[in-house]
């Protein structure tokens, strides 16, 4: 800061210093794409299984490849949601904007909800 020009500002916004204003955290934006990678992914599963009951007489053997395959898919899904969340959470550490990283949290939160909702269901239609 120069003294020799008056209407200079006499110091800088928080935030606005050497580097400029407060940007989006790569943590929160990365929790936000991987939590609806995740969605959509888990999504994409359930439709696979709907279309391999519907298309097979009788429906779906549980000791199928198939039905293996999909249950692993799932899991696969979990564990990627769960990545999101703690994406989500060192996000929401950082001094930068943490809309992404919220975000980031609540739809991997939703996924994972939504997978164990479909873990309880199965479970109690047996």
């Amino acid at each position: 800061m120069s003294y020799d020009d008056p209407f200079q500002a006499p110091h800088e916004p928080f935030g606005a210093g050497e580097y400029g204003a407060l940007s989006h955290s790569g943590l929160g934006v990365a929790s936000c794409v991987v939590g609806v990678l995740a969605g959509v992914f888990e999504v994409a599963i359930v439709a696979i299984a709907g279309v391999i009951e519907v298309s097979t007489p009788g429906g779906m053997d549980e000791e199928s490849p198939a039905a293996i395959l999909v249950g692993l898919g799932l899991f696969a899904g979990l564990a990627i949601a769960m990545l999101g969340v703690g994406l989500g959470i060192g996000g929401l550490m950082q001094r930068r904007k943490k809309l992404f990283a919220v975000l980031g949290v609540l739809v991997s939160l939703l996924v994972t909800c939504g997978v164990a909702s479909l873990f309880v269901i199965g479970l109690s239609m047996e």
